[in-house]
């Protein structure tokens, strides 16, 4: 999240599209609710069913799942069409001025240097023309055809109000009101804010979801402001800490990246990352990206990581492939290439798309050891459980270890909300007698590891050998000692640069931010955006004062946000080029004559003058990006890509299927649908009466929602002969689920390009484990399509039939 929830409450319109934050993030919505009701805020809402988020919004516009960047991109050429752009924000912060290299064209839907056998494309000629200088070439005018402004007119230019209801199914007429009110907000005194969930990032083109409302929102002025953003809004908390913090086959803290088995060196590795602002006087505070690593390496290997050995740079794995994500493991399992799994505090076989490829994967492996509070499928894989997984349990010669640990609950550290926020929390229960902490557990492995390369040696132990671990107890780091390692240390007395005898803070004290991060081995940090939240002033994390200076919510002494305790990213945004807020009845931020003052952290030098450095210094180049240059795989521009299965052709180039570069299996090939024999258009979704596949197990959540169920509308159930409340099988060509039929207004035909769609909406919660009505969910039927940026599944666009059943034979 850009901003803060505790900053919705100043928006004039919010959209909420690629979530349903009323029911999956009900404690955040009520900031929403209360901008309703104190500021007359607007709420849109575009989804293809009518959720209890829709029940509170102004507007609620249909959509087919699947086709957001065709919604957004119209939207973006309605803007244009009808200036209503946020000119002196956009001229000024962001790239529209830019020259584009000659050699970059788009055509029918595909970029330059489209490669069909590899799935990928020659990214060289999606980048600026540059100067002899270095620095980017300009023209301020916005007339040369080679500007990023000229380039994504001609880009939106087809996305007509009638090629969009074509493709989303979205009645022009709501389409066009839709547009209205979005683009009212490029007015200096109008903020919106975009609230976003796994209905866009569950995608074969998620990260381009996100991309098209940055680009409408940059044009709009709307990210920086008081009330502007854009929001991803986290499942749970720690999914937010989870990325933070590295826990992703391709990342390490901070969003610093593995390296690839490409670069040998730490100079190859660098190469590539310390990146150079495009204009002059411009910050790219990834500048500081060695400064950021070699603190890092300095957290994990200590005095072991020095200067000679590249700070330890060859204790680092190197990546082969873009990522070793869980479904390229279930690929390997199936492969014979992986055989054996520590799976903590996940459970795949209901997370991960195609069930039966999964529980197939697992059954090759020699073991799998599961970390977790409750007793889950993925534990119990190798069970006939009848219905539909017919696992021949003999057969299986997995050998299955469950480690109980403890729950969040039963625990002292920190969670990181959406909001950026670390909330400091104390062990609320105790847990039960033989549970353990994931912290002992890891400690133990660690440990019984180091001591088996000690006795018995290996090919390369030296990492292991190296790893710093000089906790009070070895046996189970505390909490309070994780945190601040993670915040970081001085290693040797630091002085400040400009006063090389004045000393700023003495060896082995905690930093007080990522500011002071040295790259010369005298300081140590184990997540760079997370220093400052324990530091000499204390555990920041624990702060619990709500005063609310200039009642903007940003609430700066509560708790602890990164970086540097900042709530509102980019916010001298929220000033003009002068300093002088776009509008000063939400003042964040303001530039005083000589320095930046206000109630927020400010995101720049308190020094620096308005007008010349970008707010931008968290992007790599320093400057917001409507073109993305070769950041992301499928494209600097976003382009309308139907999911893998769709129930229409793609009307852009009807040759494309899915995201032409999406990840995915030679083996899975032979897996996918299409709308001759599957011709609904499935997606799955949550409910607030169960959380995820936690709840089942306890009894209150099941009684409220006891029983596996899909959403139908009237029409289709009409069709097919479906009751209220009967029993009907839905399937893939991967697999079949039966339910109850829910047969609802809340979901509606779609007209996509002269056919009705039907939409059949699949909730998640039900399984084989706990107190709940047993039952699969939805990743029984869906593909293994990976986004190509991220991996993550296609889990919101799919398709399936559908008909009427008998009931399912019980359990023995």
């Amino acid at each position: 999240m850009t901003q803060p929830w505790t900053d919705i409450k100043n928006t004039d319109l919010a959209i909420v599209m690629g979530g349903n934050a009323a029911e999956a993030h009900p404690c955040g919505f009520k900031w929403l609710v209360e901008a309703k009701a104190h500021r007359g805020a607007k709420l849109i809402v575009v989804d293809p069913r009518y959720t209890r988020t829709a029940a509170v919004s102004d507007v609620y516009c249909p959509i087919r799942q699947g086709t957001d960047i065709a919604f957004l991109l119209g939207v973006i050429r309605y803007c244009i069409a009808n200036d209503k752009i946020q000119w002196e924000y956009a001229k000024n912060y962001t790239n529209i001025s830019y020259l584009v290299k000659d050699g970059f064209a788009y055509k029918d839907g595909l970029f330059t240097g489209y490669n069909e056998d590899k799935r990928d494309y020659d990214r060289s000629t999606w980048d600026y023309q540059l100067g002899a200088d270095g620095y980017v070439q300009q023209d301020p005018t916005l007339e040369n055809p080679r500007t990023v402004w000229q380039l994504l007119k001609a880009h939106v230019e087809q996305y007509t109000p009638e090629l969009v209801e074509r493709i989303c199914g979205t009645p022009k007429e709501k389409y066009l009101q839709v547009c209205e009110m979005m683009a009212a907000t490029s007015a200096p005194d109008k903020a919106m804010t975009s609230m976003y969930a796994l209905g866009w990032t569950h995608s074969s083109h998620g990260a381009q979801n996100i991309r098209t409302m940055v680009m409408l929102q940059l044009l709009l002025g709307n990210i920086g402001i008081a009330g502007g953003g854009m929001n991803a809004l986290r499942g749970h908390s720690n999914i937010q800490g989870l990325t933070d913090l590295g826990l992703m086959s391709n990342l390490l803290p901070g969003y610093l990246s593995i390296p690839t088995d490409k670069e040998k060196s730490f100079g190859d590795y660098m190469s590539t990352r310390q990146f150079k602002p495009l204009r002059a006087d411009q910050v790219s505070y990834w500048r500081n990206y060695d400064k950021f690593f070699v603190s890092l390496m300095k957290s994990f290997w200590g005095d072991k990581a020095t200067k000679d050995n590249d700070w330890g740079y060859d204790y680092l794995p190197k990546l082969d492939v873009p990522a070793y994500d869980i479904m390229r493991m279930i690929e390997l399992m199936n492969e014979g290439k992986v055989n054996g799994y520590v799976c903590q505090g996940f459970n795949p076989v209901q997370s991960i798309p195609n069930k039966a490829k999964t529980i197939a994967g697992l059954s090759k492996c020699k073991f799998l050891v599961t970390m977790d509070p409750l007793d889950t499928e993925t534990s119990n894989f190798w069970k006939n459980f009848g219905v539909y997984n017919d696992v021949k349990t003999a057969e299986i010669k997995t050998e299955v270890i469950q480690l109980p640990t403890t729950l969040f609950a039963e625990e002292e550290g920190s969670l990181a909300s959406s909001g950026r926020w670390l909330q400091w929390h104390w062990a609320g229960g105790t847990p039960p007698d033989g549970v353990q902490h994931d912290t002992w557990i890891m400690s133990q492995i660690f440990l019984r590891i180091k001591k088996l390369y000690q006795t018995e040696g290996g090919a390369y132990p030296d990492a292991i050998m190296a790893l710093t671990w000089n906790y009070k107890d070895p046996e189970e780091p505390s909490p309070m000692e994780l945190a601040k390692e993670v915040n970081g240390y001085a290693l040797a007395d630091q002085f400040d640069p400009k006063d090389p005898t004045k000393l700023v803070l003495a060896k082995d004290k905690l930093m007080a931010g990522f500011g002071g991060l040295k790259n010369d081995g005298t300081t140590s940090c184990g997540c760079w955006i997370y220093s400052g939240q324990w530091n000499e002033q204390g555990n920041n994390m624990a702060r619990r004062d709500n005063n609310d200076p200039g009642n903007m919510g940003t609430f700066l002494n509560w708790t602890f946000a990164w970086p540097a305790n900042r709530r509102v990213l980019y916010n001298t945004a929220s000033c003009d080029p002068t300093g002088k807020p776009w509008d000063p009845s939400r003042k964040l931020v303001e530039w005083n004559g000589t320095k930046w003052t206000g109630v927020d952290v400010i995101d720049m030098p308190l020094d620096a003058p308005p007008g010349k450095v970008s707010p931008f210094i968290l992007n790599q180049e320093g400057t917001a990006r409507v073109f993305a240059r070769a950041l992301l795989r499928d494209g600097p521009f976003p382009v309308h890509y139907e999911p893998f299965e769709s129930p229409v052709k793609n009307v852009i180039n009807p040759a494309i299927r899915g995201n032409p570069v999406s990840r995915v299996f030679q083996a899975d090939v032979a897996s996918f649908g299409n709308s001759d024999e599957f011709p609904y258009a499935a997606t799955s979704y949550r409910l607030t009466e169960q959380f995820h596949y936690w709840t089942k197990h306890n009894r209150v959540n099941s009684v409220l929602q006891p029983e596996f169920f899909v959403e139908i509308s009237h029409e289709l159930a009409a069709e097919k002969n479906i009751k209220n409340a009967g029993w009907v099988r839905v399937w893939s060509k991967r697999g079949e689920v039966k339910a109850k039929a829910y047969v609802t207004k809340r979901i509606q035909p779609l007209i996509c390009d002269g056919k009705a769609v039907h939409v059949v909406g699949i909730p998640l919660h039900w399984g084989f484990m706990g107190t709940a009505i047993k039952g699969w969910g939805p990743n029984v039927l869906g593909p293994v399509v990976g986004e190509p940026n991220t991996d993550t599944p296609e889990f919101k666009a799919f398709l399936v039939n559908v008909e009427p059943t008998t009931p399912p034979t019980p359990i023995a």
